[in-house]
């Protein structure tokens, strides 16, 4: 992304985020905000009619996405989690839905991107949220950790990290920098989605990369960072993570749909939760 202008995929993102709210599956993830914070850029229900499978399939995955991040939230506020660091987070609205009064929450994105959602709020007629604190940062060029400590977060205490549509987009360098870091907090949890390199998904899955990779290549976002899950796994264990549940997106669809799982399939996107116990 360029160092001056919003982020043109966190906008496709939530008008995915939109357009659900329209669909026969929108129970899957309800969010009344969505479309309100996109102000003129907001999809409406007769888009619905012009998805393809392989636009119904992301838009179910970014909405599933949000939806197990937010209920891996609730559990971790049920252990007295009272920190959420949303990084990256677009036009993410989760500050405006925040159900837990006394949850503080620190949204993290690019300035450019920021500044960009504040306007998107102001415009919407929608109050900056008195519990939310906005912490500019370039991933590849600020200290996440100097910056949310001189925002007011508590390094001492746990927190939740809800992390999703940014890791293909930084460099390994980048994501490992900021999960030794999360790694670092006793108690802390971080929630983030990733996409396996071609040469392991399945041929539908090898289409979906060519074409999802070439249409955020196009807005000068590439993707650039692939995983293999047994490498993942095993480097998040050794930044000190304990607790790891690794959904691959077949596994997603079946969870929220009570679908049995395909066995061979393999589509390569990923929504992964590792978490520190101690």
């Amino acid at each position: 992304m360029e160092d001056a202008k919003s982020s043109r995929t966190a906008l496709g993102v939530a008008r995915m985020r939109a357009l659900h709210q329209f669909s026969p599956q929108a129970a899957l993830f309800r969010d009344p905000y969505a479309s309100a914070i996109l102000g003129d850029a907001a999809p409406t229900a007769p888009e619905l009619d012009q998805e393809d499978e392989r636009g119904r399939r992301m838009r179910l995955f970014v909405a599933a996405r949000a939806r197990l991040a937010e209920d891996w939230l609730a559990a971790a506020v049920c252990r007295s989690v009272r920190q959420v660091v949303v990084l990256g987070a677009g036009l993410d609205t989760f500050s405006l839905r925040n159900p837990y009064p006394d949850v503080a929450v620190f949204e993290v994105d690019h300035p450019a991107t920021q500044a960009w959602k504040r306007k998107c709020l102001a415009d919407a007629g929608l109050a900056e949220p008195p519990g939310t604190t906005f912490v500019p940062v370039d991933f590849e060029r600020q200290s996440l950790a100097d910056e949310l400590a001189l925002a007011g977060l508590k390094l001492a205490e746990p927190s939740f990290f809800i992390w999703l549509g940014v890791v293909p987009y930084l460099t390994q360098e980048a994501i490992f920098s900021t999960l030794s870091w999360i790694a670092a907090m006793p108690g802390s949890e971080v929630v983030f989605d990733y996409s396996e390199p071609d040469e392991n998904r399945d041929a539908a899955g090898q289409a979906a990369l060519s074409f999802h990779a070439a249409r955020v290549a196009a807005v000068g976002e590439p993707w650039i960072s692939f995983f293999v899950p047994a490498a993942l796994a095993q480097s998040l264990r050794e930044l000190g993570f304990d607790e790891i549940e690794d959904l691959e997106s077949s596994d997603i669809f079946a969870r929220f749909s009570k679908a049995p799982k395909a066995t061979t399939a393999n589509s390569g996107g990923h929504l992964i939760r590792a978490r520190r116990s101690a």
